[in-house]
């Protein structure tokens, strides 16, 4: 080869490089600095006004357009009312995206999605981040779709509120109320219609959002249901995790947060949890996983293999608080796709299969798709050509 024709060869490589660096700053230029602009205020929005908790469940608190926007499409932040365990009216935060242009007659399609486990502090909120919407695994192609998409941060995650991690009926209100303050921005052109998305506690959170949807908010029309690896066995799940480093991180979140909701049915630390294990919950719960998991591993280490003093799917009243916070306890009237990477060591991939076969023991359509290179934190992604065609199949 010429040194004319090497250097034609780096010229030509040199042109294409410029232009994907064009595309992506014409793409993603705004939204990076949207989302530095909207930093400057953020804190300021989870501050929950006096009168937050007056208003029916699924009223908006308040909201706020987004500038740093995925691509053509708009984007808000958003403050809004609902519904606990106990039944008492509490605050949650969510973020809504809906394709730009016309939207169809009747609205769009929501798709509502429950965001894995990131955390219990305020600032594990997914809403919270640099990019709100960075974490909300198969944005693009529910776009794409045409669906407006909303993702709750749970309750009292984000702003002022009971710590609610993996506490299901609290959890599947606040996705369903997420839809309905969907439907209350304009321009959002949220419809009734309602497709279900959930990853590992997000998975848990919306089997309970399928399960109470007929009764809690009989105005939506239940379309189809989805999940990755959801967090649905809490016992199998305990069980499997009694001595190991995921025990002792995901523990601390869960029987915290079990303690304080479920205080009044005597759900005591002392019954399932070893005093080392106690005193390093002030500080694991602080922590949010994916951004501190070495701090959150360096903290645990020392406790794992010592941080259980009992099964809790032994001990009452723990091991009825998590048969009540385990999905499948009712049937739902809508079709249902299942995920669960083979690899995945968190959420054990015969666990899943037998909470498919359990749900189709309640007379539901069950589409199980294992996938084979996927692990705990791949399979939502590795799912979505899977979870694509199957929303395709069902005319969605």
């Amino acid at each position: 080869m010429t040194t004319s024709a090497v250097r034609r060869g780096f010229l030509i490589a040199g042109i294409a490089v410029l232009a994907v660096v064009a595309v992506l700053l014409v793409v993603f230029g705004p939204r990076i600095a949207g989302d530095a602009a909207e930093q400057k205020d953020l804190a300021a929005f989870y501050v929950q006004p006096d009168d937050a908790a007056n208003g029916p469940a699924g009223s908006i608190v308040r909201s706020e357009p987004l500038t740093g926007d995925p691509f053509d499409a708009n984007g808000w932040r958003v403050m809004y009312r609902t519904t606990d365990v106990h039944g008492e009216t509490v605050v949650a935060t969510a973020i809504v995206v809906t394709p730009r242009g016309p939207a169809p007659n009747g609205g769009r399609t929501v798709l509502a999605w429950g965001h894995p486990t990131t955390g219990v502090a305020d600032a594990c909120a997914p809403s919270r981040g640099f990019d709100p919407f960075l974490d909300i695994e198969g944005m693009r192609v529910m776009l794409d779709r045409g669906y407006t998409v909303v993702a709750t941060d749970y309750v009292g995650l984000g702003t002022d509120g009971p710590d609610s991690y993996l506490v299901g009926v609290t959890a599947g209100n606040s996705v369903l109320d997420s839809v309905r303050a969907a439907q209350a921005i304009d321009g959002a052109h949220a419809g009734d219609d309602l497709v279900l998305w959930g990853h590992s506690q997000g998975g848990q959170a919306v089997l309970f959002a399928a399960e109470q949807a007929a009764e809690y908010a009989p105005e939506l029309t239940l379309e189809a249901v989805a999940a990755a690896a959801p967090a649905a066995d809490l016992s199998a799940l305990m069980k499997s995790h009694l001595d190991d480093i995921s025990g002792a991180t995901i523990g601390s979140y869960a029987f915290q947060a079990f303690s304080e909701v479920y205080a009044d049915r005597g759900a005591s630390l002392d019954l399932v949890l070893t005093s080392p294990a106690q005193q390093i919950l002030p500080q694991m719960n602080e922590l949010c996983l994916l951004t501190q998991m070495s701090e959150l591993h360096d903290i645990a280490t020392p406790v794992v293999g010592n941080f259980f003093s009992h099964d809790p799917s032994t001990v009452e009243p723990w091991a009825t608080l998590l048969t009540e916070n385990s999905a499948g306890g009712s049937s739902f009237d809508a079709p249902l796709f299942i995920a669960q990477g083979l690899k995945d060591e968190l959420v054990i991939p015969a666990d899943t299969a037998d909470f498919a076969d359990h749900e189709r023991a309640l007379g539901i359509d069950v589409t199980y798709h294992p996938v084979a290179g996927a692990d705990h934190g791949t399979v939502a992604y590795l799912a979505l050509p899977a979870l694509n065609g199957w929303l395709d199949g069902l005319g969605l």
